[in-house]
């Protein structure tokens, strides 16, 4: 550890505490309205801002600024500019305005805009969050702005999250006024929970696969798996408990709330789970911690692996994004002692039932990508049908309410578990178990969406969620509007009793990974979106688009565009990942096996030249496995360049993404299959890529 805790803690933030101790009192106050209530930001302000900020970051060794936004890649940008400023008699000066602080021009048809912006119409703007902390990242003021078209449209992540926070902030505020409580600041929090694979360095270059994709291709099952269920919590091994140290120190010198690490259950897989905090902050957050990850493996011999699943039978990687809601620091989703009388808590459980179950469709899209399709329903993670688990308590809750039989219900009691061990501690029990095949589960105060995969940006998934449980919030408080007291307790209780009834089929708390499940949430009519190629449509589906209009999170055009971006980055991953398949294929996997087989056929003929009666039927069956494969792998590569080309060429996208989906990618898993067969039969010097062997159980 390179310092105290509470002394690196934040020291490359300008934060609130800097903020106060630098800024002359008007300004911070100023900038605080700006903050707390979303008044416009004055130009003075803004100067003097820009000021104090730079003399700041000057001290702590920055020498350039940069705004750092979130495009539509699913990763953050930067373009850094010098505080230098030359003056004539050879000297310069270190200057930064507030205007510099405010807005950038980036060029907007460099990134991807799914068609809002020509390569000739390349203006765009990024916009000073003042919400989301600056903060140093090597020698470079980092200043999170949103990014949009010179025409208006947003081309990043941030600002429809942004967007989304108002709108669930004002239609909870008319809620909970409702229940006679003061307008308050309403806060969405989430905490990210980062699964990820570490890997050595010497491994990685190795594979092509790896480098290009971030997943292997090829690999066949290591001997020993995650089956002893030795290496989750198990002790960390000691490179990479070092790696951790650092990404720790790193981390907490951002003011990133790391607090808990650990071994995942695959064998060099981890986690890092952070601190709860406001959903904009805690976002940004996640996205360094990723950005960090990568850069910091690289210092201890290893790289960092974000893929949802980089290697085949064994468990992939998600991002758990834990959500809730606060009014003024207090947490609005904690039940109480006795939930089932506690009328406001009720209200907001319904409201995101019914937004969840609305909105599934848009949920089950948030999350979807090339990588997650191998990851969801895999056994390690939920499946691709959305449903909700409430748990025991919350459940009977709901069905005793849904049944009219709320007066019959007794409430559950904490109940102590004694373990029989006197010196052991006697604890209460949480009044819900843990569903880890749900994809949206009640922890007790929160919900748990562990469908996202590890790669994601986890904004897009934030904004819907937002933006649906307002749309209900919305539909109760104009049902209750005019109503008070005992009236209003009435009309609140019906109205929850039929929003239950009309979005039951949601709740689920079974086991997500079971094939009767799937037949069940058809029953019901859940949606179930296998691909990526089959969730990204219901973007476009009236209902969706009409959600973000009403709410103005995101406009019919911005809608549109987003699709398009996310049909072409799919289309393009699984293109390089054929292409990267051929190419191994071609050049490592053939001759390899070739060469092997010209190896046993060679030594088969010298046996039987000295033994001809010798008993060879173990070699000729190893030369007939190889000389069948290997036609057998041909062909199929033949076959997946005949129909990759044919893909390739169609322009329609999503066209391309439904063939790539169902075509290619089934031609990709058979040609696996064949190569994977033969790595147990060919000899391991001849196998020309490191095996999983090799790759997960390193020093």
């Amino acid at each position: 550890m390179s310092a105290n805790v509470s002394e690196i803690y934040g020291s490359l933030v300008f934060n609130e505490h800097v903020m106060a101790e630098r800024l002359p009192s008007v300004t911070y106050k100023a900038l605080m309205r700006t903050i707390q209530n979303g008044e416009p930001l004055d130009i003075e302000v803004a100067n003097v801002v820009a000021h104090s900020m730079k003399e700041w970051a000057i001290e702590k060794g920055a020498t350039h600024f940069t705004h750092w936004f979130q495009p539509l890649t699913g990763i953050t940008s930067e373009k850094h500019d010098g505080f230098i400023d030359p003056i004539r008699d050879g000297r310069a000066l270190m200057r930064f305005s507030g205007k510099e602080l405010i807005q950038s021009e980036p060029d907007a048809s460099s990134f991807p805009n799914g068609g809002l912006r020509a390569t000739f119409e390349a203006r765009g703007y990024t916009a000073w969050d003042p919400t989301s902390f600056a903060f140093i990242k090597d020698e470079v003021l980092c200043i999170p702005t949103a990014f949009c078209s010179y025409t208006g449209e947003a081309l990043d992540e941030k600002t429809p999250l942004l967007r989304s926070r108002d709108v669930i902030e004002e239609q909870a505020n008319r809620v909970l006024s409702l229940f006679g409580e003061p307008a308050q600041r309403i806060e969405v929090t989430v905490g990210c929970e980062q699964e990820y694979f570490l890997i050595s360095e010497d491994s990685y270059r190795k594979r092509l696969d790896l480098m290009l994709t971030n997943r292997t291709l090829f690999g066949y099952a290591p001997s020993k798996g995650q089956e002893l269920e030795e290496h989750y919590f198990g002790a960390i091994r000691p490179t990479v408990n070092e790696f951790m140290k650092e990404l720790d120190d790193e981390l907490w010198k951002l003011g990133i709330p790391a607090k808990t690490k650990h071994n995942e259950v695959a064998p060099a897989q981890h986690e890092l789970a952070p601190i709860y905090e406001n959903a904009n902050r805690a976002i940004d957050h996640n996205l360094l911690t990723m950005e960090k990850m990568r850069l910091l493996a690289s210092h201890h011999g290893l790289v960092c692996l974000q893929h949802e699943k980089p290697f085949a039978g064994i468990n992939g990687s998600g991002k758990h994004d834990n959500w809730s809601l606060a009014a003024d620091g207090k947490n609005l989703l904690e039940p109480g002692e006795n939930p089932i009388e506690n009328l406001r808590f009720l209200v907001l459980l319904t409201c995101i039932i019914e937004a969840v179950d609305e909105y599934q469709e848009l949920l089950r899209m948030s999350v979807a990508s090339a990588g997650n399709d191998h990851r969801l329903g895999a056994q390690e993670a939920p499946p691709a049908i959305v449903s909700i688990f409430l748990g025991d308590e919350l459940s009977e809750i709901v069905d005793a309410l849904v049944n009219d039989h709320e007066s019959e219900y007794a409430s559950a009691h904490k109940v102590a578990m004694d373990l029989g061990v006197s010196v052991l501690p006697a604890f209460l029990k949480d009044n819900t178990d843990r569903n880890r095949t749900s994809p949206f589960a009640f922890t007790g105060n929160k919900f748990e969406f562990r469908m996202p995969g590890s790669s994601c940006n986890p904004s897009e998934a934030n904004t819907i969620l937002n933006t649906a449980v307002a749309k209900s919030m919305k539909g109760f408080a104009d049902a209750m509007d005019g109503l008070s007291g005992e009236g209003f307790e009435r009309a609140a209780l019906a109205w929850i009793k039929k929003t239950l009834r009309d979005h039951e089929r949601i709740i689920f708390d079974g086991n997500g990974y079971s094939d009767e499940w799937q037949e069940e949430a058809e029953r019901r009519g859940l949606a179930n979106y296998r691909t990526t190629a089959d969730a990204l449509p219901c973007l476009l589906d009236r209902k969706n688009i009409e959600l973000f209009e009403e709410f103005a999170v995101l406009n019919e055009s911005e809608i549109r565009s987003r699709y398009e971006v996310k049909l072409e980055k799919y289309n393009k991953l699984i293109n390089i990942e054929a292409r990267v398949m051929k190419r191994m294929v071609r050049q490592l996997y053939l001759p390899a096996i070739a060469s092997f087989a010209a190896e046993v056929a060679e030594n088969l003929w010298k046996v039987k030249s000295v033994l001809p009666e010798a008993d060879l039927s173990p070699q000729e069956c190893i030369l007939r496995k190889l000389t069948e494969g290997l036609k057998t792998i041909n062909d199929l590569l033949v076959e997946l360049d005949e129909t990759h080309h044919a893909v390739r060429a169609i322009i329609d996208q999503q066209n391309c993404a439904d063939r790539n989906a169902y075509e290619v990618v089934p031609l990709m898993e058979r040609l696996r299959a064949e190569v994977d067969a033969l790595e147990i039969v060919v000899s391991a010097k001849h196998w020309p890529v490191p095996s999983y062997n090799d790759i997960l159980f390193y020093d």
